[in-house]
């Protein structure tokens, strides 16, 4: 008897037997260097392995042997691309078909609009993102090879370059990048990285196909359009507003030189990334709010990252604009965006603000236990800041993480899985099929605003 499976719920349990799988390896002895790591520590560093979020509860390069450093970045590798990439492309390089639901969910995470050479795709996006991380580490590798000669450099450069282009935000050093915040290629590398894994691989494909063909006139969709100026305006916007409110008090004596590049690199990174080059707990309150924003946004629609994303939050700045330009429909560079995507995406904010209020009241509440009023008081942004940093599959921390207990790492874990699978594959994949009636109800009006 043949089992057939929703999409939604095949990407669910696809990410929960990686998960599993994960757990099981990390929990070896051979995976730690000293001391074992408990059953739920091991769960919540798969998770965000596989969810390539880049929170951690013990520090990475020093806790794991280098086969548990191998595990993690296998699961970063699988996160990033998703499980069910590999499993297609497998499926097709032997030569077998795949069932409708796998075609389903290609489509869906890497274009817009259906293909009908599923493989060429596929393969596509395992070149492209195979030899970015190849230059990315070969450029970590000669710039380190002084301070990690050998086999070591080898794996330092690698892991690192698959890390950033998967944003996942995991580091093998123990303060993360602060000790190169001062070095213009480790900044820029990185920088790029990040941007090219989030920014999405469908309109990487369509940049790619318009540099090749300059002879012809190839426009860029609706969609790589709204992507490619969002996030220009969010990274340049996220770095004004950095460099000017820290100016003055944590980058004062920093040169001018490093102020740009440690500007430059939160503002790349807040957006699911995960690594740092400034201690976070000493910048002001007002850049770790908008760091919230921009982890709250993400990263592109087909990338590696998490978050509403780019597109999102680029539609529901338009529809705002339009309806008070009095248009009854959004447009967008002499487009009409169909008002089947509006609606998913004011579904996607309003259930995402959702799911992060609850998530952080559920953080607030199992953290309390023994703290008196005013202390509780002052951990209210650390833990928003946290539970956005796993929605968004971010990673930033300002240090909580390893401090919460069992209930707190278990909501964060949540928060970490529905951040990376999407909130509406959740919805899809839990609820019901849609029933149509034969009638529906009477309309009736209700004030609002």
């Amino acid at each position: 008897m043949r089992i057939r499976l929703r999409p939604a719920v095949l990407i669910l349990l696809s990410y929960i037997t990686a998960i599993i799988l994960g757990t099981i390896l990390l929990i070896l002895p051979i995976s730690s260097a000293g001391g074992g790591l408990s059953l739920i520590d091991a769960i919540f560093t798969a998770t965000s392995g596989i969810c390539v979020t880049g929170l951690t509860v013990v520090p990475t390069g020093t806790h794991f042997t280098l086969f548990g450093k191998l595990v993690i970045l296998g699961l970063i590798q699988l996160g990033g691309l998703g499980l069910m990439t590999f499993s297609t492309l497998m499926f097709l390089s032997v030569g077998l078909r795949i069932s409708s639901s796998h075609r389903w969910v290609i489509q869906e995470v890497f274009t817009h609009t259906p293909t009908a050479d599923l493989y060429s795709l596929i393969k596509s996006i395992f070149i492209f993102t195979f030899s970015v991380e190849l230059i990315g580490a070969l450029i970590f590798f000669v710039h380190w090879h002084g301070q990690f000669p050998g086999a070591n450099g080898i794996f330092y450069s690698v892991f690192h370059s698959i890390s950033a282009f998967c944003n996942a935000g995991f580091s093998l050093f123990g303060d993360s990048f602060v000790g190169f915040r001062g070095d213009p290629v480790i900044n820029l590398t990185l920088g790029l990285l990040i941007i090219l894994g989030g920014i999405g691989f469908f309109v990487v494909y369509e940049i790619f196909q318009r540099v090749r063909r300059r002879g012809g006139k190839i426009r860029l969709s609706l969609h790589s359009k709204m992507v490619i100026v969002t996030t220009l305006f969010l990274i340049l916007f996220g770095m004004a507003i950095i460099y000017g409110v820290e100016y003055d008090n944590h980058l004062l004596n920093f040169p001018s030189y490093q102020k740009v590049f440690l500007s430059f690199f939160q503002s790349v990174t807040a957006r699911t990334a995960g690594f740092n080059t400034v201690d976070l707990n000493l910048l002001h309150n007002a850049v770790l709010f908008l760091l919230i924003i921009l982890m709250f946004v993400g990263a592109s629609p087909g990338s590696c990252g998490g978050g509403v994303k780019t597109a999102t939050f680029a539609v529901l700045i338009s529809l705002m604009w339009n309806r008070l330009m009095g248009r009854g429909t959004v447009n967008v560079f002499k487009r009409t965006i169909p008002q089947e995507v509006v609606r998913k995406v004011v579904a996607i904010f309003v259930v995402a603000v959702s799911f992060i209020t609850l998530m952080t009241f559920l953080l607030l509440l199992t953290q309390a236990e023994g703290r008196i009023a005013p202390q509780s008081e002052g951990l209210f942004l650390k833990y928003l800041f946290e539970v956005v940093s796993a929605f968004g599959t971010v990673g930033l921390s300002l240090g909580v993480t390893s401090q919460l207990n069992v209930l707190g790492k278990i909501i964060l874990i949540i928060t970490m899985y529905v951040g990376r699978v999407g909130l509406l594959t959740v919805a899809y994949g839990i609820a019901r099929e849609e029933l149509v009636g034969p009638y529906q109800f009477a309309e009736e009006n209700v004030m609002v605003g």
